[in-house]
């Protein structure tokens, strides 16, 4: 069996790039979703290596789907229930982050980035975010 080719940067052209992270790619849906694309870039001490290992974001977006699923009865998280061909109605668009990519709502994303916020006030405005 062949290795999967690796993708070290998603090139989405019918969605608005967002944020290109260490490892994440991360695309405007609309109003109220994104698309995150888990690349198989590598990262180390806040370097992203040139290397990328073929198959990884597959495997990391896999994991996580795994999680959210098994445990959404106890937590609801952030995962949409929207299929990629309604997001990327482009064979080759969708081909390319087939496996890799999680549709998510916005709002819970944006809640876990004001976490990071050093104000004091982060975990008010998550409770004004969650569902």
């Amino acid at each position: 069996m062949a290795a999967p080719e690796a993708l070290y940067e998603s090139t989405l052209p019918s969605l608005r790039l967002r944020a290109r992270g260490k490892v994440r790619d991360i695309y405007d849906i609309d109003e109220k979703h994104m698309l995150i694309v888990t690349t198989d870039r590598l990262s180390a001490f806040d370097v992203i290596l040139p290397d990328p290992i073929p198959g990884k974001g597959s495997v990391l977006t896999r994991i996580s789907n795994f999680w959210f699923k098994k445990l959404s009865y106890i937590m609801p998280n952030h995962l949409a229930d929207v299929s990629l061909e309604q997001i990327l109605p482009d064979a080759a668009e969708r081909a390319q982050v087939e496996g890799r990519a999680s549709r998510r709502i916005s709002r819970t994303v944006r809640c876990v980035a004001h976490q990071h916020e050093r104000d004091g006030h982060a975990a008010d405005r998550c409770a004004d975010h969650r569902g």
